[in-house]
Formats: C-alpha cells, structure tokens, sequence
C-alpha cells in the first residue's frame, strides 16, 4: 500500500456512505458529484469561481453543477453584497437538512472507524490531518 492510496481510500468510502445516508433519508437526487460541489458552499455564500477552486474542477463544471443543485432546489444565487456584478451561491433550507444528514453520517462513520482501531489512533489520525492541512494551506478556516 502506498501513501496515496492509504489517504484516497478512506476518502472514497466515506463519500460512498454518505452518498447512501443522504440518498435514504429523502436526498437521492443529490448525486456525489453534485455533492462533490454542493459541499463547498459557505455559510455566506460562494462565488462560482471559488466553487470551481475548492472542488478543484472547472468552472464550467461548477456552473453546470449549480445550475442543476439550483434546479432541484438545493442552492440560490444571489447578489453578491461586496461586488453587485457578482453572484453568490446560498444553500437552501433543502441543503442544509441534506447538509445535517451528512454530519450525522461522517460522525457515525467516525465512531465506527475509532471502534475498529481505537479512540486513541482515530484522534492521533485527526490531529495529524489537521496539522497537515494547516501546513498546506495556512490561510485555511
């Protein structure tokens, strides 16, 4: 097993359960790469642009993503109050119990994960990756 793979893995098979706690608790037209997207949206609001940098994918890409969580009623473009000519996009109530489920099903697989291999090296875990992102990207929240 290389590096890589021991971070992606994890990763990949906590998307896929929430994916799955989202779709059963009435969210099934929240796709992952729709969720991909969605999940970036700040409290506030997002611009497209950062969308497209935090999911890392073209901006087209997360245009045509927004105007589908738009459609079904998830997101909401509205002006942008630092810059009229910009928009940003606003989860909507739909989101944020999509939003809830899905904290719900991280923290559940959390508790599963620390059961497997202990309380202890799950914390250890979380303080390294926290430390690691920080070093990444130091202006992060």
């Amino acid at each position: 097993m290389n590096f890589g793979n021991l971070l992606r893995d994890p990763g990949m098979v906590l998307s896929e359960i929430v994916a799955r706690e989202v779709a059963a608790a009435g969210y099934a037209d929240l796709r992952p790469s729709l969720l991909a997207v969605g999940q970036h949206v700040a409290a506030g609001g997002t611009r497209v642009t950062e969308l497209a940098a935090r999911a890392q994918l073209t901006k087209a890409s997360v245009v045509a993503a927004v105007d589908q969580l738009e459609r079904m009623g998830y997101v909401e473009r509205v002006p942008d109050p630092t810059d009229g000519r910009a928009k940003l996009v606003v989860a909507t109530e739909r989101a944020r119990g999509a939003e809830a489920v899905a904290r719900r099903a991280i923290a559940a697989t959390r508790d599963a994960w620390a059961e497997a291999v202990g309380e202890e090296r799950i914390a250890e875990l979380e303080g390294a990756l926290i430390d690691l992102r920080m070093a990444l990207w130091p202006q992060a929240e």
